[in-house]
């Protein structure tokens, strides 16, 4: 059974979601606020955390930037609730790491199918990874797929489970434009059918990030005006 902690300072919508996800087959814990939060992931570090952004004192932005910063949590999975509409706001959420985001007002069985995705999604890297031993390589940047090891010119790059899987979509096809739709499908795991503009946004998101963490290599993925994305390493002499 699968752990989650629920972050959540609203009794009743703690409780739903709990509710919810214990019949689902989840094993549940809850903290009201973020401190609380930090010392539950520091007893027991869960497989998902479900985390408010508007928490009294400590806020969830504050909590998932320590989950983010700490070497035993980097790749902790996290589903951000937000009562914020705006899409910079949402867009700031991914940016800081959070794997998947559900607005308030929510349905709690939508909020438990996107903890299901999202945990399948991780899991799928930790457990199961394909490709054996198999290496990708272009210039400096070496991607292990056996080892889930990213290193650019001999240092390791940290890659959350879901930036790791964007990438090697990306270096498979080395060249070849890729559609946010198609990224969506492979790197998320999304059914082709529920594919929604919404969601191609996350997909923009994730690119900046992976970006900015290659750092010059990052400008080796192009921008595909109007479709998506290309991986298009230089030529070696």
């Amino acid at each position: 059974m699968a752990r989650v902690l629920v972050v959540e300072d609203e009794a009743e919508i703690a409780a739903l979601v709990a509710y919810q996800l214990t019949r689902d087959g989840y094993r549940v814990e809850t903290a009201r606020n973020g401190n609380s939060a930090l010392d539950a992931l520091n007893r027991n570090v869960p497989d998902l955390v479900v985390l408010d952004r508007m928490l009294p004192g400590l806020s969830g932005d504050d909590v998932l930037k320590a989950i983010r910063a700490d070497a035993a949590m980097r790749t902790l999975p996290v589903v951000l609730l937000t009562a914020k509409r705006e899409q910079e706001e949402r867009i700031s959420g991914l940016e800081m790491g959070a794997d998947d985001y559900v607005t308030k007002p929510f349905s709690p069985r939508e909020l438990a199918l996107r903890v299901d995705a999202v945990l399948r999604r991780a899991r799928g890297e930790i457990q199961s990874p394909s490709g054996g031993g198999r290496v990708l390589q272009a210039g400096s940047l070496r991607m292990d797929l056996g080892a889930m090891r990213v290193t650019l010119q001999g240092g390791n790059v940290s890659l959350t489970p879901t930036e790791f899987r964007l990438l090697r979509s990306l270096m498979e096809r080395s060249g070849r434009a890729l559609s946010r739709h198609h990224l969506l499908v492979e790197a998320w795991a999304m059914e082709s059918g529920v594919v929604s503009r919404p969601h191609t946004r996350t997909v923009d998101m994730h690119v900046r990030r992976l970006r900015r963490k290659l750092g010059p290599a990052g400008r080796w993925v192009e921008t595909v005006r109007g479709f998506g994305y290309r991986f298009q390493p230089p030529k070696q002499d």
